[in-house]
């Protein structure tokens, strides 16, 4: 990332939407020395500073987007960090919390160091990490939490791994608690949906595939919140993809448990039906479930029960997509259409602008402790100026990622990203 100070610069004209505060208004925005200076309807042009007319489009805080695999170290072919940060600010996202299941997994304060470095070399927006809650992943091992965050570390999760044993994980929320810590858990039975290709059910049957049901997700949850209860943990379920999770998720927030939840915004906007022919593009892991699930989803979202909208960045090569589906690896890329997805709700009516943006934005920068996801004096610069409009036909080969592998190829959307600023410097367009 740049460090040096970038000239003032100043959006005109815009309509001003900040989840934080629920303001929504048009107005201007002065940038200075990488913090936001000004804002509001009453911000008179500043002769000094570079001008922007927005022409009445939406100027938001950046996207964070919580849980992307990068690929360094050990998966550069799948994507780096310069390529995923290129990908993000094409998409509006200005803060990438990378998964730590790289090679070797990030589970050494080393590991941390080195990513922020790494980063501070090639990337072109903020990248943070979330450390291994297990050491190699494994399930078995606690990691050192306490040296993890003095490394670097926002939060600690095993990526795609579930903790089998309920006393690892009792323990390592035991420890989290103490320093604070957020826990970010997969919630899937590695058993219960061992072989599973796709969501369990008639579809499933009819295309000979076979199933991984939502009460793997369900059963992980269950136990989580229990053992939530028991320690007073703080709580993120990465993925939740059903109407069951949901409720379980609506219970413990009920009971005041320190409980949240995310939610990819291909779950959101596709459904088990999009496999369609053996479509490998839409091979997820968790699985897209069917549609009264998804709706379950986006009423959730709606109102409040889940928190998070995430990418579920997962970049495969062409090598692993392109056999038989069964066979096919999980994932699809996601941090560049994240927000391009998500506007579906918000123009069929089923979402707010505000609602999406908190989710993608707001939410997740409390949970981290992130200074972002705001519109107000003294916070960064970090801004997403997006035309609602603008439709467009998604073509896999422009999209920046170094893989290709989205279920949204050749996809009607509408809403794009017109400049994202982090720091007070413009990434995208690129220079």
């Amino acid at each position: 990332m740049l460090n040096h100070a970038p000239r003032p610069l100043q959006f005109l004209n815009a309509r001003l939407v900040c989840p934080a505060s629920g303001r929504d208004e048009i107005g201007s925005l002065l940038i200075d020395n990488g913090v936001i200076a000004e804002v509001g309807s009453d911000v008179r042009p500043a002769a000094r500073a570079e001008q922007v007319d927005c022409r009445g489009h939406v100027l938001a805080p950046g996207l964070i987007d919580l849980g992307a695999f990068v690929g360094e170290p050990g998966a550069e072919h799948r994507e780096t960090l310069a390529t995923a940060s290129r990908a993000a600010a094409a998409g509006g996202v200005t803060t990438i919390v990378a998964r730590p299941d790289t090679t070797p997994p990030v589970d050494a304060p080393e590991i941390v160091d080195y990513l922020t470095r790494r980063a501070r070399d090639t990337a072109s927006v903020r990248i943070h990490t979330l450390a291994a809650l297990t050491k190699g992943l494994e399930g078995r091992e606690m990691t050192e939490v306490g040296l993890l965050l003095e490394a670097g570390a926002v939060a600690f999760s095993d990526g795609p791994r579930s903790v089998a044993s309920a006393r690892v994980m009792r323990r390592a929320m035991t420890y989290a608690r103490d320093f604070d810590a957020l826990i970010c858990h997969h919630v899937e039975d590695a058993e219960l949906a061992a072989g599973g290709a796709m969501n369990e059910g008639e579809l499933a049957s009819r295309l000979g595939l076979p199933g991984r049901p939502c009460a793997a997700e369900a059963l992980v949850l269950e136990r989580d919140v229990r053992l939530v209860a028991l320690t007073g943990a703080r709580y993120h379920a990465n993925l939740v993809t059903c109407a069951d999770s949901v409720a379980i998720v609506a219970g413990a927030k009920r009971r005041g448990l320190p409980v949240t939840c995310g939610v990819s915004a291909a779950h959101l906007t596709l459904n088990e039906n999009d496999v369609g022919e053996y479509r490998t593009f839409f091979k997820l892991a968790p699985p897209l479930r069917r549609e009264d699930d998804r709706r379950a989803l986006v009423e959730a979202l709606a109102d409040g029960v889940i928190d998070v909208v995430c990418s579920g960045h997962d970049p495969q090569d062409v090598e692993t997509k392109r056999r038989p589906f069964a066979e096919a690896d999980d994932g699809a890329i996601g941090v560049e259409t994240m927000l391009s997805a998500g506007l579906r709700l918000v123009h069929a009516g089923d979402v707010s602008l505000r609602r999406l943006l908190h989710a993608m934005s707001t939410r997740p920068a409390e949970l981290l402790g992130l200074p972002g996801g705001a519109l107000k004096v003294g916070a960064p610069a970090d801004l997403a100026l997006i035309d609602l409009d603008a439709p467009f036909v998604l073509d896999a080969a422009a999209l920046k990622s170094k893989s290709k592998n989205t279920p949204f190829d050749q996809a009607r959307l509408q809403g794009r990203v017109l400049r994202t600023v982090v720091a007070g410097h413009t990434v995208y367009p690129y220079a």
